[in-house]
């Protein structure tokens, strides 16, 4: 009786979060799925960091951009457990962050305290090795680079070349470093980005002279990045301010801690904006 139960509650808070994303949102129920964990994060975007709420299953992690707090989502994105590294790091643009590593797309995610990231963590690196333990699922391995943030540099970081609004910023897909046009003119396919369109690539990393980093010295980029930087803290508390702790499933419990903190519509009242 009491799996039942937990089935039925487990199968409302899937269709909840399916619900949240409208019908830009895959579906998420799925035999054996189960909502381990939910809370909201910053992501480090290119351009400044953003508010995401994220889910965590015991096989996929699912995050999106939010649209009305606590109700509805979108730019929903799935990843599969088994293609997910977690770096741990030390606070840099912003606090309690760390990194996820995937094979498309890598970034930096923060939480509002150092035990809640802790907590996303320990959770996600769990649910991931019970799901690789079963023996159906290969992890991962190759990864993306991390992007550096465009605040990060001022000139280009191949040939030092200042930006302007004539001269922008661009992304190397191949080492994640912020070069000008001049220097990133070549295109190469990067099969475990994209299996066939030819991506931007700066000039070194075409001519085969660098390679994957796992963490990189970033150019002499340190004009003005303390007061990018504290700008991207208080901007970052002020997004943290007033939102509810975390929610994790006690797996010998079969309860939720803070459940009642989300609202989520009911299905009949999709209507995202």
């Amino acid at each position: 009786m009491e799996q039942l139960v937990f089935d039925e509650e487990n199968r409302e808070r899937i269709q909840a979060v399916e619900n949240s994303f409208g019908k830009s949102g895959r579906p998420l129920s799925k035999p054996g799925r189960v909502l381990m964990g939910q809370g909201r994060l910053i992501k480090q975007g290119r351009r400044k960091p953003q508010p995401k709420v994220v889910f965590l299953f015991n096989d996929i992690l699912v995050y999106g951009s939010i649209i009305l707090n606590r109700r509805w989502h979108k730019n929903q994105k799935i990843i599969p457990l088994e293609d997910i590294q977690l770096e741990d790091t030390e606070d840099g643009v912003m606090a309690n962050q760390w990194l996820i590593r995937t094979p498309r797309k890598s970034f930096f995610v923060s939480a509002p305290s150092y035990e809640e990231k802790q907590a996303w963590i320990e959770h996600i690196e769990e649910c991931r090795s019970s799901l690789l333990q079963g023996g159906s699922h290969q992890p991962g391995s190759i990864f993306a680079v991390s992007w550096i943030p465009d605040q990060a540099a001022f000139k280009c970081m191949r040939c030092f070349n200042k930006f302007t609004p004539t001269k922008r910023r661009h992304h190397c897909r191949k080492c994640g470093f912020l070069v000008c046009n001049s220097c990133s003119k070549q295109r190469a396919v990067i099969s475990h980005i994209h299996l066939s369109k030819k991506l931007r690539v700066c000039n070194l990393c075409h001519a085969g002279g660098k390679k994957d980093e796992p963490s990189r010295v970033r150019g002499d980029s340190t004009e003005d990045d303390n007061a990018a930087a504290s700008s991207d803290e208080e901007e970052q508390g002020e997004m943290m301010q007033g939102y509810a702790q975390s929610s994790w499933l006690d797996a010998r419990m079969g309860t939720w801690g803070h459940m009642g903190t989300y609202v989520y519509p009911k299905p009949l009242h999709l209507q995202p904006q």
